[in-house]
């Protein structure tokens, strides 16, 4: 789901919940040549519906984009917690945006249903949390996600 480091962003600096959802729009509309405006659009359609904040300090904004052939990811670590509405009221600090095909029915919720397993390790949580750079990121993300797929 993510592409490699460069969908991984270890530091971003944000005012609040919509101008997070706008900026990982932009990042993502540029890494998987999306139209930014629109991704945007279907992010805060969704999340009135309910949020996204899953509890925990942790968001899982997504939505369905019809430019794309199989679901892909943006992970954010925030430098400062944002309201984002969440379940339990906590900021939140951690974000995974995926994004799936129109018409990726199952292949939506299974996506959906493995970042919300990853987000769940605690102690995956804490390293994320604790670490800086990209690149490590993306290690510490990619490691269970191809074990769960290896198994």
């Amino acid at each position: 789901m993510l592409t490699g480091p460069e969908a991984v962003l270890a530091s971003v600096k944000t005012s609040g919940k919509k101008a997070l959802l706008a900026e990982l729009a932009s990042r993502a509309a540029g890494l998987y040549a999306l139209d930014e405006r629109r991704l945007f659009d279907r992010l805060v359609e969704r999340e009135a519906l309910g949020s996204t904040g899953v509890g925990g300090g942790i968001a899982i904004p997504h939505g369905r984009v019809a430019t794309i052939a199989a679901p892909c990811g943006l992970f954010a670590r925030l430098a400062q917690p944002v309201a984002f509405d969440a379940i339990d009221e906590r900021p939140v600090d951690v974000v995974f945006l995926l994004m799936a095909p129109e018409g990726a029915g199952a292949d939506h919720l299974k996506a959906l249903a493995r970042v919300s397993r990853l987000l769940r390790d605690r102690s995956l949580v804490d390293k994320l949390r604790a670490t800086e750079s990209a690149e490590a990121l993306y290690a510490l993300l990619v490691e269970p996600i191809q074990a769960q797929s290896a198994a």
